[in-house]
């Protein structure tokens, strides 16, 4: 798949994560997408080694979304498990 096809997928992954967990999020369309970017290419690579499956195999493949919204998931608890922190403590 070509960089325009992972920033699709990594906006609506990104969205779809964030429709699925409950909460405020900080941050606006570019974090989004990184967060879908980074979650596909997690879910991706998770896939791989957990599973021992290519997860990655084509734009309209359904385990290419699962993966990317699964490490879109992971990503987003994680950014704000750090975004929160952070602003605790200012």
């Amino acid at each position: 798949m070509g960089i325009i096809a992972w920033i699709i997928i990594g906006l609506l992954a990104g969205l779809i994560a964030k429709a699925l967990v409950p909460g405020k999020d900080p941050g606006g369309l570019i974090v989004t997408m990184l967060v879908g970017v980074v979650g596909g290419l997690l879910g991706g690579w998770l896939g791989k080694v957990i599973f021992g499956v290519d997860s990655i195999d084509g734009f309209f493949d359904l385990s290419t979304w699962i993966a990317a919204i699964a490490g879109s998931i992971i990503v987003l608890l994680i950014y704000r498990a750090v975004t929160g922190r952070s602003r605790a403590h200012a």
